[in-house]
């Protein structure tokens, strides 16, 4: 049935009711002056009529009141109909004592997150290869940006003629002010779709791709291709659990467990473990959180911090990551089947990198603010190819890596000051992952002479570090450090460089008759830097 639709109370209604009231009282007044009566008439029954007159008036009047209310209630009501058109009204249309109340929309509020984010339910910023920052200014729903600067002095006691320092995959460049690394980028997330991209400047787009020997196999030039940069990828986060993400592009491998920016890491120049294994992969990860504290993440990659393949197989890996409790950090990294020695088709690389972090003391009011420790892992082989993982035998020479390092830090004053210390030690026979120094020009594809890596060449390193942070800001760190490093053989700079007398000479790597650069077997350096992450 259609229902009828209220009229607004119009000014032409108003006015009759008023003209038909004043009608009904001149009339009761007329009545009135024109009754003539007669003598029998008394007085009780001439009062009784005029009572009688009044009360019909007084009825007529409560009769037009109720419909004047009536028709000003639809009025309203149907005005409201018409002026409030969305769910977002800022009030609820008004009532009237002949209308009920409207029913209001419930407010909007955000549906129960039944699966929670991984690892926030507590603060892991005091891990070593972690960003202390506990938030991004200027972030936004779609992207999150990231600037990084990374300015360092080093302070070398052999004090190289030219400057140069050796074995370092941090350290370049002595009595010197240099730009490490300067990075600009950050996320950009829209719905599900997800993607990275970190520049890098300075000397990190320089030295990062020297010790990748992957460019010399093939055409397009990948050093230069990627030099410019530390992360690029784009991926899918998938509902699942608590999230699966699916990457693929150039992404971080924090294998050896610092990160490959200083501003993460306890220590500026970490040991040979973490200096000398991957920062990179070029490859697809996935990353699985079956609950919000374990990760395990498979990788399919080019090679071993590698932009293309070594030869003609590429490399497959994972990491899982397993965190109990705001105290506890368990990782391992492993890497397998990839054939990562240039030119050698038939020799397959293994290793296994494994950290736990602890917390173990946390008391943010006092002089000291908190104290952990950290302790990784590695080994490592390869087999084929004229070496072998098991000893010296048939198949070649032990061609492996055995190393470990071990840091403690202290923090002071609200975790304003801090103190580290630390060291490690590496034996490595074939020197497969050992940093080729930078010997006249050498890159990791051009090789030496002067520092070879054969297999059997025996390689054999320990080293300790002090550092102090002052922390003014979660955004910024000032850093102190001394380094002692030792070596088996000569292998860090001394007085006399590692550059000949007129600069690099010939092909990169090659022998200068009559030359020979200056190697010694021990380095002492002091490092102050200025690091920034926004």
């Amino acid at each position: 049935m259609k229902r009828q639709r209220n009229l607004p109370v119009s000014g032409f209604t108003l006015a009759g009711l008023a003209l038909g009231l004043g009608l009904a009282l001149n009339t009761v007044n007329l009545g009135a002056q024109t009754e003539n009566p007669t003598p029998s008439t008394s007085v009780e029954d001439r009062q009784k009529a005029q009572d009688e007159r009044i009360q019909k008036l007084q009825d007529k009047l409560d009769e037009l009141q109720q419909e004047l209310i009536r028709l000003k209630a639809a009025s309203v009501a149907d005005l409201s109909t018409r002026h409030i058109t969305t769910a977002k009204a800022s009030a609820p249309p008004p009532t009237s004592i002949s209308s009920t109340p409207a029913p209001q929309e419930p407010p909007a509020t955000n549906p129960p997150n039944s699966k929670s984010e991984p690892f926030a339910f507590a603060d892991f910023t005091w891990l070593n290869g972690n960003a202390r920052t506990k938030d991004t200014p200027y972030a936004t729903k779609f992207f999150t940006p990231e600037i990084r600067t990374d300015v360092n002095y080093t302070y070398d006691f052999r004090h190289p003629q030219d400057d140069t320092i050796s074995g370092s995959s941090e350290i370049f460049r002595s009595s010197e002010v240099q730009v490490t690394q300067l990075g600009v980028g950050g996320d950009f997330h829209f719905d599900n779709v997800r993607a990275r991209l970190m520049t890098q400047f300075g000397l990190y787009s320089q030295t990062t791709p020297r010790n990748d020997a992957s460019p010399a196999r093939g055409q397009w030039n990948l050093a230069d291709a990627y030099r410019y940069v530390s992360e690029a990828y784009g991926g899918y986060h998938f509902n699942v659990q608590h999230g699966v993400n699916v990457d693929a592009g150039i992404f971080m491998s924090y294998v050896g467990l610092f990160s490959y920016y200083q501003f993460d890491n306890w220590a500026y120049q970490p040991s040979y473990v973490s200096s000398n294994t991957p920062w990179f992969f070029n490859g697809v990860r996935v990353q699985w959180f079956p609950t919000e504290k374990l990760k395990i993440e498979p990788w399919f990659v080019n090679g071993w911090q590698s932009y293309g393949r070594f030869n003609n197989r590429p490399g497959i890996g994972g990491q899982i990551l397993y965190r109990p409790n705001g105290n506890w950090s368990i990782l391992g990294n492993q890497y397998a089947v990839g054939r990562d020695a240039l030119g050698v088709g038939g020799r397959t690389r293994y290793h296994t990198d494994d950290s736990v972090e602890y917390k173990y003391y946390d008391q943010p009011a006092r002089l000291i603010s908190k104290s952990a420790a950290t302790l990784t892992g590695d080994l490592g082989c390869e087999t084929g190819g004229g070496v072998s993982c098991f000893g010296n035998g048939k198949s070649g020479p032990k061609q492996s890596f055995l190393g470990f390092m071990l840091y403690n830090r202290i923090w002071f004053d609200r975790d304003r000051y801090a103190l580290t210390l630390g060291g490690g030690r590496i034996n490595n026979p074939g020197r497969y992952l050992v940093l080729l120094p930078p010997i006249n020009g050498a890159t990791a594809a051009s090789g030496t002479p002067y520092f070879t890596e054969n297999p059997g060449d025996p390689y054999k390193a320990w080293d300790v570090s002090v550092t102090t942070d002052y922390m003014p800001s979660q955004y910024f760190t000032y850093r102190l450090e001394y380094n002692h490093r030792v070596a088996n053989v000569p292998y860090f700079s001394g007085p006399g460089g590692v550059t000949p007398p007129g600069g690099n000479t010939g092909a990169p790597g090659s022998f200068v008759p009559g030359w020979a650069p200056d190697l010694r077997n021990s380095e002492n350096r002091i490092t102050g830097a200025f690091l920034v992450k926004f």
